[in-house]
């Protein structure tokens, strides 16, 4: 339920007030005849209702009892027996809580119980929000490996011989992944076809899964996708860097050594 302002209920208290002290007269009138008699259930309820109503209602009324107070006479006139009419009993005044007769809307202006709150979002504008503070790792990164590449140095290999190839001879650990699969497939399979096969995969992921959620447990099929494929991945690098040995065969590393140099 809407909570109703406090200067609103202040005023409609004010209201009620006045128009009970206007109608106080009214309810301490002696009562003087039939009419009067009838209009004395709705003396409580007339500090509630509006006045142009109540008119209605008294004009009404009088009206309907007239119509029968005039028939009367014509029967005694014809030699028979007037009776009284007893006036029609009141329908009681339908009131809502605390005794109010008004309809919240006519009491409230609509703009006073709309909510003007701001609704909270968890999106931001990818400027400054987010590039400020990418730019700012970004710049710690570079401080970083800055700092570290002065106080740690970083040996390179002897020169290469063109006349003696290395044996083994491993491409490097991010492209060893591909090695392997050249092991296993014909060149054209698998350099080519898987690859191919796997990027296309990934293109039409966007279009196959189209679940707007950020959350994980709402996207299980982009992260089971994701997980087969990067630890498919990381399984054939990890059998190309530590398994391989002279020739390329497949060796144990902890019988016949590393082969692999970070």
């Amino acid at each position: 339920m809407t909570e109703i302002p406090e200067h609103l209920r202040k005023r409609a208290e004010e209201a009620r007030q006045k128009a009970a002290a206007e109608s106080a007269p009214v309810e301490s009138a002696p009562v003087e005849s039939a009419d009067a008699a009838s209009d004395a259930p709705l003396s409580a309820a007339a500090s509630k209702i509006p006045a142009h109503l109540l008119e209605r209602s008294k004009a009404a009324k009088s009206k309907a009892d007239g119509g029968a107070v005039e028939a009367a006479p014509a029967a005694a006139a014809a030699g028979g027996v007037a009776t009284a009419v007893a006036a029609a009993p009141v329908a009681p005044v339908a009131t809502g809580p605390g005794g109010h007769t008004q309809r919240l809307l006519t009491v409230v202006k609509s703009g006073s119980i709309q909510d003007v709150k701001a609704v909270p979002q968890d999106k931001v504008h990818t400027w400054p929000h987010l590039l400020v503070v990418e730019f700012v790792c970004c710049l710690f990164v570079l401080a970083f490996i800055l700092i570290f590449s002065v106080f740690v140095n970083a040996p390179l290999l002897e020169l290469a011989n063109f006349n003696q190839t290395p044996n083994p001879s491993k491409a490097p650990w991010y492209f060893l992944g591909l090695q392997e699969l050249l092991t296993m497939f014909h060149p054209m399979v698998a350099g080519v076809t898987i690859p191919g096969m796997g990027m296309f995969l990934l293109i039409l992921a966007p279009y196959i899964d189209r679940n707007p959620s950020m959350k994980p447990e709402d996207r299980k099929f982009a992260i089971s996708l994701q997980t087969v494929h990067l630890m498919y991945w990381a399984t054939l690098v990890m059998i190309g860097s530590f398994f391989r040995g002279p020739g390329f065969n497949f060796i144990m590393p902890w019988n016949d050594g590393l082969f692999f140099e970070f």
